[in-house]
Formats: C-alpha cells, sequence, structure tokens
C-alpha cells in the first residue's frame, strides 16, 4: 500500500544523507517517499543512505538531542531550527546493585523516561514529523497502544499541527489523560491494538495529508530508534556493548538498535566488535519469542492478554525481522508473566531507583529470566533499554504496594511500626 500526496511529488525533499527506499526482502530500490510497502515484493520498506563522512567530533559538538545524530538520520539538514519536542541524549546510568540482583558483572540502564512525554517514542515521532512536513502532510497520526499517543499529540501540538490519535478503549487511563491534554482528535476503538492498527491503514488510503507516523512514513519513523544505538555507544566512549536487553512490541525498535549499531562500524565511529542482541515479551503476548523458541521463521499472530499494553501487539510487523537479528547475533527472545512483569519493575526501582513502566518491567524480569538459565554471559557488559515511565502504568503496581502503616501522628506510633 503506498500514500503519496500531490504536493511531495511536484518538489525534491531535503531528508539529509537519506538516498532512497529499499525493500528489506529483495534490496528493490525506490525513490525517497511516504511509502512503506514495495510494489515488487511487497516488504517493508526501509531507507538507505549516502552518508558521506561522520566525524565522532562533528557528532560531540551537536545539540544535546537525538539531532546531534543528524547525519545519520533521515531529516532536513536544519532539523534542529523547527520548533520540535528536542528528544534523546537521555542518561545511560551504570547499575551496580541491579546487577548483582541479576548476577551480571556490569549493567547499565539505558533511561528513557526522561525525554519529553517519558518515552522512547519521542524519538521515532520527531523524525517522521520531520520527514512528514517535507512530504507536505498537515496532520500528524498514528494507531497507539499508549506511548506514542503521548508523544504524536505533544510533537502535533509544538509544531502547530493538527493531531488524530487512534488507541484501544481499554488503554490505562494514565496514558489516556496524557493524550488528550493536547487537545487534539483523541479516538478510542473498542477493540485491540491490531484492531486499530487496521483501522489507521484504511484511514491512511483516505486521507491523503494526514501522516500516520508508524503506517504511510513509517520507513523514516523506525529511524529513530536507531538513535538508542548511537547513544549507549557514545556514552560509553564511543563503544558498543557486549549484551543489550530490548522490550519487542512491533520489533521495530530491537532491529533499529542493531541496525545503528552496525551503521557506527561502518562509519568507523566506533570499533566494529561483536554483541549479543536479546529480546523481552509478555508471556500474554509474545508470538516472537514463542517463534523463536520453536525455531520457527514464521511469527504467528496471537490475541494479547497481558498487563504490558505497551507491548501488547499480536501481529508484530517486524517479528521475523526481529528472529533474523537475535539469531545473527547469537541472542534469544524470552518471555515473563505479568507476576514476573510487576516484579521486575519493583526490582529496579528498590535498586537502582529508576520507577519504569510495565514494558520495562518486561525487560529487567527477562533479563533476569535469561541470566538464571545462563543465556545472559554474566561476565559480559549489558545494557537494558528501558522505555518508558512507571506513571504511566499505575494501575498495575495498585495491589502490590502501599504503605506500610497507617499510624497516628506519634513518634511511638511510628517506631512501632518500624518494629523499633
Amino acid at each position: 500500500m503506498t500514500s503519496t500526496l500531490t504536493t511531495a511529488a511536484s518538489r525534491t525533499v531535503d531528508l539529509g544523507p537519506a538516498a532512497e527506499l529499499v525493500s528489506k526482502e529483495e534490496g528493490h530500490r525506490q525513490p525517497l517517499a511516504p511509502e512503506f510497502v514495495s510494489a515488487e515484493d511487497f516488504s517493508p520498506l526501509e531507507v538507505a543512505y549516502d552518508f558521506g563522512r561522520v566525524r565522532r567530533e562533528d557528532i560531540e559538538a551537536g545539540p544535546n538531542n537525538i539531532w546531534r545524530y543528524k547525519k545519520l538520520l533521515p531529516v532536513p539538514s536544519n532539523v534542529e531550527q523547527i520548533p520540535n519536542t528536542e528528544p534523546g541524549f537521555t542518561r545511560l546510568v551504570r547499575a551496580d546493585r541491579l546487577a548483582r540482583a541479576l548476577g551480571v558483572k556490569r549493567v547499565w540502564v539505558k533511561d528513557d523516561t526522561g525525554n519529553p512525554t517519558h518515552s522512547f517514542k519521542d524519538r521515532v515521532v520527531a523524525v517522521a514529523l520531520a520527514a512528514a512536513r517535507e512530504f507536505g502532510f498537515d496532520t500528524l497520526a498514528c494507531p497507539s497502544t499508549g506511548n506514542l499517543a503521548n508523544a504524536v499529540a505533544s510533537a502535533a501540538a509544538r509544531a502547530g499541527w493538527q493531531s488524530v490519535v487512534l488507541i484501544p478503549s481499554s488503554l490505562e487511563r494514565a496514558k489516556i489523560l496524557t493524550t488528550a491534554v493536547y487537545d487534539g482528535a483523541l479516538i478510542a476503538v473498542d477493540g485491540n491494538y491490531d484492531d486499530v492498527n487496521r483501522l489507521a491503514t484504511e484511514l491512511a488510503a483516505e486521507h491523503e495529508s494526514w501522516a500516520f507516523v508508524n503506517v504511510n512514513v513509517r520507513p523514516y519513523y523506525s529511524e529513530g530508534s536507531k538513535t538508542l544505538g548511537y547513544e549507549v555507544a557514545e556514552q560509553l566512549g564511543w563503544r558498543l556493548p557486549e549484551q543489550v536487553v530490548v522490550p519487542i512490541a512491533s520489533g521495530s525498535q530491537l532491529t533499529k538498535v542493531d541496525k545503528g549499531f552496525r551503521e557506527l562500524g561502518e562509519l568507523g565511529l566506533v570499533e566494529p566488535t561483536p554483541y549479543t542482541v536479546f529480546g523481552a515479551q509478555a508471556s500474554g503476548c509474545s508470538p516472537v519469542s514463542t517463534a523463536f523458541r520453536s525455531g520457527h521463521d514464521v511469527v504467528q499472530p496471537v490475541k494479547p492478554d497481558t498487563i504490558a499494553r505497551s507491548l501488547a501487539i499480536g501481529n508484530p510487523a517486524d517479528g521475523p525481522y526481529v528472529l533474523d537479528t537475535v539469531r545473527r547475533t547469537g541472542g534469544a527472545v524470552a518471555d515473563v508473566t505479568d507476576e514476573e512483569v510487576v516484579e521486575g519493575i519493583r526490582l529496579l526501582a528498590r535498586t537502582e531507583g529508576i520507577f519504569t513502566e510495565t514494558a520495562g518491567g518486561v525487560t529487567v524480569a527477562t533479563a533476569k529470566k535469561l541470566a538464571e538459565a545462563g543465556q545472559l554471559d554474566p561476565d559480559a557488559e549489558t545494557v537494558l533499554l528501558i522505555t518508558g515511565d512507571g506513571l504511566k502504568t499505575l494501575d498495575a503496581l495498585e495491589d502490590h504496594v502501599g504503605p506500610k502503616a497507617t499510624v497516628p501522628p506519634s513518634v511511638d506510633a511510628v517506631d512501632d511500626a518500624l518494629g523499633g
């Protein structure tokens, strides 16, 4: 399926080093356009580049956000000068106490809760919006499991655009409110994310001026996830980690972090050392983990049933490419129960003071499970991607945490409650 604007077709777009689109299956090439599926082999399209020379010092001299990597992204050369949410360059936290709890020698947490709407989705939306502007769109839209809804509504408001956001009606209340506050068009749909995504694809064909970030401009949108890989490498002193654990929803983030690592090596920005990629899913929505465990190349769709709603995509578009990446790097994909997800949230909070949403609980709990199974190398430097803020999924913890006691306002009462 394609969606091409007349305004885009009539002029040359400035997308920096982006040169063309390439189909992922057979490598068919075509000009840059707001299209996401190859008409030749019906596989997803992704961006191919002509990078030229890129130096560490040029990157380091850039702004403290993702635009420091603009020479590696499909965005205009003046992207940082146009109003945007300026996401990225979030902290990389050395997590020694968590490492001890996991039984791993060295752990780093890439904490993307510090982004403008408190998830990594601000990265991909910023890149999608920059491309959409070049193609002549005027409305930013998406189907979402929550975090993307926040990011699209915020980015559109900052840019002065209209937004149309479609969400499952069962979405967490916090994510509904933190999208509605930007006063765009928020539409709740009776159905799960896969139902919402199908509807978005139909709407994208009907409304040519709407840029659905994860549909008709998906090739550009997905490139934003590379910046997580870029930042991890730069923050480690321009070197690649030995292991990385990534949560899986559509699967795009995992494949693009891998792409980012490979690009840095090919450009000579880091030494291209080996690394292993692991994927994390919730057991209530684990089609990629199931395929990996069964040795299959095809990912069979499932109906999601998990508290990790931001990962609840039963038919992940990039699932087969996740399998390719994980197998190529010698990694694995595993899944954890909802109870383990909650414990993962609490483990990260009590060891490192970082409060993550359920997706982060999936990442931490899966890392623990992989370590206990001997799949995660205990002597290898490991990075965990924490992609969203715990304030977005408070309902997951309601029955698990609270006051230790309720007491009258006296010293003795507090001492008694503390066992003193």
